[in-house]
């Protein structure tokens, strides 16, 4: 049952982001040719990231009440409509408000999403008794993320070179196949459904917000993680984005399919990174170790890729930044579960992700303003920088948690 409900975890990963990441590599460039320039393609993404910040904890609370399954269904409906407005608004013209309002809607859909695949993972492992350490299963997650991203990107940059829009329309289709796997294969054990009127909602969001708050925000060991979620995200997602533009530059072609194969390295970097995870362990011995140590690479790595301007310098150093995340990610996720109650898993976790969506609106608001100001290079050596704050924050989290934090 333990191995079904891994599978199970694993094929969902794996479609949901090889779906997502047909845009990643693209999704400036589709914007830019649709009219906007980098600032209001920066402005969209943060009103998606806004659209997380708004819906984190809502749509948490209905995974743990409604069940995980219905708020898995409720995004890819959600993701389905919002992509193909998406081609809707660049053929038709219609500008950067109809952009960052379905943005938005956009950032409903993933919150939809985040938290709930997670704690109906961990869940339904220990109702079937699995007793073995998470890190390895979210590691394998990660690598399925990063197997998914690496055909997602890679393939997309081949249609986008053929029209910008084919990604977008691809992605629609692969949505429909997981609804139908996650409406059939995805049971709940070890998760009790509870009944959720209209009228009781308020009360029930309260209830599950008060108690998801009291073990998150208030413990003492979680706040200081999700607030290096907030100082890692601020760079992340604003990083990502911007890349696109200032690779292509220092390259000097607009070559899209330069960008697809870019963000597919991207995704090998990550699993590497993913790899790496048990034999650092070994080294290092504990999580908070492992996550300052990524940290300190990943600032490093971004402010050398600001400062130089030698294409296949600057997009090494951001590999090796990709390694450095792939390795944060599992270590976090893992660490973050060991210290939350299954009653509030996806709240939590969802907490978590409004974090660090806090810090990509900052981010894609302030570092996308610089870049138009001062150009991107620049924004990358200042965000960069910031990373370090990350480095306080875990050692906070090390000098309160002497048990858990040991592999």
């Amino acid at each position: 049952m333990s191995a079904r409900i891994i599978r199970t975890y694993l094929l969902i990963t794996g479609l949901f982001n090889l779906a997502m990441s047909l845009i990643w590599g693209i999704d400036t460039l589709f914007k830019l040719h649709a009219g906007l320039d980098i600032f209001q393609v920066m402005m969209t993404n943060a009103a998606f990231t806004l659209g997380n910040v708004l819906f984190e904890v809502p749509t948490g609370v209905v995974a743990d009440t409604l069940g995980r399954r219905v708020s898995l269904l409720l995004c890819l409906a959600t993701l389905f409509g919002t992509t193909l407005l998406y081609v809707a608004i660049a053929r038709f013209g219609w500008g950067f408000w109809p952009f960052a309002w379905v943005s938005v809607l956009l950032g409903l859909g993933y919150t939809f999403y985040t938290g709930a695949v997670d704690a109906w993972l961990v869940d339904a492992l220990k109702a079937t008794g699995y007793t073995e350490p998470l890190e390895p299963v979210f590691a394998r997650g990660q690598m399925a993320f990063g197997a998914a991203m690496l055909a997602g990107t890679l393939g997309g940059g081949l249609l986008g070179q053929v029209d910008l829009a084919l990604p977008y329309l691809v992605r629609a289709a692969i949505v429909v196949p997981l609804f139908v796997l996650a409406w059939r294969a995805m049971p709940e054990p070890g998760f009790t459904r509870r009944a959720l009127s209209l009228d009781r909602v308020p009360a029930e969001m309260r209830r599950v917000f008060v108690e998801g708050m009291r073990n998150g925000l208030h413990h003492p060991v979680v706040r200081p993680v999700m607030l290096g979620s907030l100082v890692s995200v601020s760079f992340m997602i604003f990083g990502f984005y911007s890349w696109q533009r200032y690779f292509l530059d220092l390259l000097g072609h607009e070559a899209v399919w330069v960008a697809g194969a870019i963000a597919a390295l991207t995704s090998l970097t990550l699993i590497a990174g993913n790899v790496l995870v048990t034999p650092l362990a070994r080294v290092l011995r504990t999580r908070t170790a492992l996550l300052i140590a990524s940290v300190v690479v990943q600032a490093i790595a971004i402010v050398l890729c600001g400062l130089l301007r030698n294409f296949y310098v600057v997009v090494a150093l951001y590999l090796v930044y990709g390694i450095a995340l792939g390795v944060m990610l599992p270590v976090k996720q893992g660490y973050l579960n060991a210290h939350i109650p299954s009653a509030q898993r996806a709240t939590i976790i969802s907490l978590d992700s409004f974090f660090a969506n806090l810090g990509g609106v900052a981010g894609q608001t302030g570092w996308g303003w610089l870049a138009r100001a001062r150009g991107i290079g620049d924004a990358w050596v200042a965000a960069g920088a910031t990373l370090l704050l990350g480095v306080p924050l875990y050692w906070l989290a090390r000098r309160r948690d002497r048990v858990l934090d040991r592999f």
